[in-house]
């Protein structure tokens, strides 16, 4: 069973900084593509960034270039997600999630099968 668990959500004004990390269990860490996807308030879920099981590669939605990065530590089973200067717009459950296979590197919610239970972000204006 993989498991996936989500920490370092809370509140924070406008500008200021996040850093979430992830915990996984259950099946070859560095084997994986990792990702974080969002949820806002009547949304749906939407890709955040993702990072190759290598670390080498990455991708990010256009809404937090140059503002999130994402890194991931194989020797510890971690994945983080440093969010700077962040918006009201920001504001979601973040979830991070991997996808079933080994070759697969996905920029949508509907490529990963193991999510986490989530951690909320609210920034305030």
């Amino acid at each position: 069973q993989v498991l996936l668990v989500e920490s370092g959500g809370g509140m924070v004004q406008t500008g200021g900084s996040l850093r979430l990390s992830c915990a996984v269990s259950g099946r070859p860490f560095s084997h994986y593509t990792m990702a974080w996807l969002r949820q806002a308030p009547g949304k749906g879920r939407e890709f955040v960034a993702a990072i190759t099981w290598s670390g080498t590669g990455t991708s990010y939605a256009d809404s937090v270039k140059g503002r999130f990065t994402i890194s991931r530590d194989n020797a510890k089973n971690t994945v983080s997600l440093q969010m700077h200067s962040l918006k009201p717009e920001d504001t979601a459950v973040y979830y991070c999630a991997t996808p079933s296979g080994t070759d697969y590197f996905p920029t949508v919610p509907g490529g990963y099968a193991y999510w986490g239970q989530g951690t909320q972000v609210t920034v305030s204006s």
